[in-house]
């Protein structure tokens, strides 16, 4: 451990007895592309001990230029099974279970409550809406992020606090929102949001620093700029308010 771990170790934040915590810790990753792409790759290099992946899709042309699990060989084939096979290369230690399949609200409470934390990492705006939902059902934690072009949007929800629903409450019309192929997005920004993604996952696995809860942090590339914007919990929100 020392040798793989020798840069974590030194920090005060993780040491022994917090690696020893981030190889206990479950984390499901929900899509594997631009923004799972570096989620699973620094989770699995940090020593998370179980990562689960899921992800219905194949491997297309169109991704590899943000997907960086991915390489020419591997195109046609499932993203989940790829991507289990590029983490386990790159640290044997971490546990990976591909689960090539669409996470729904049918079937999600079971499987979210098999991990201690979420990493909500798809590309459409009806996967993002459930994840949520689930997780708030489950009780788990989740870090979720969005990329377009050259922006992205981080957040997480902690039981107790706002849920992305809270400000998000209700999905667009079919049609008044653009999709992810016509809007665009460039790798490296893809990339940008998926590493913050995998930071706010191990600070909340270590309780280390203030997570990103009830705060939306946003990312503008074009002009190199963070916000954070704070934000209540909705005592009207549709998915985590009291019954």
């Amino acid at each position: 451990m020392e040798d793989r771990y020798a840069r974590q170790l030194v920090m005060p934040e993780i040491g022994v007895a917090g690696q020893e915590c981030l190889a206990r810790s479950r984390v499901l990753v929900v899509g594997a592309g631009g923004l799972g792409s570096p989620v699973l790759l620094y989770l699995a290099a940090a020593g998370v001990g179980v990562l689960g992946i899921a992800d219905d899709d194949v491997v297309s042309v169109s991704n590899l230029n943000r997907q960086i699990l991915y390489s020419t060989d591997d195109l046609g084939e499932g993203k989940a099974y790829r991507a289990a096979a590029r983490v386990r290369a790159l640290n044997p230690s971490t546990n990976v279970i591909p689960y090539p399949y669409r996470v729904l609200r049918q079937n999600g409470p079971d499987l979210v409550r098999q991990y201690d934390l979420v990493v909500e990492a798809a590309d459409d705006l009806e996967t993002k809406s459930s994840i949520n939902a689930v997780c708030v059902e489950a009780g788990r934690p989740l870090v979720w992020s969005a990329v377009t072009r050259f922006e992205g949007q981080l957040g997480v929800y902690t039981p107790g606090n706002a849920c992305r629903a809270c400000l998000f409450p209700a999905l667009p019309e079919p049609g008044t929102f653009p999709s992810p192929e016509e809007l665009g997005v460039v790798g490296a920004a893809a990339g940008v949001m998926g590493c913050l993604e995998a930071v706010e996952t191990l600070k909340l696995l270590l309780g280390a620093g203030k997570p990103l809860t009830n705060r939306l942090l946003l990312w503008d590339g074009l002009r190199a700029s963070f916000d954070v914007v704070t934000y209540a919990r909705n005592p009207a929100c549709p998915v985590c308010a009291p019954m």
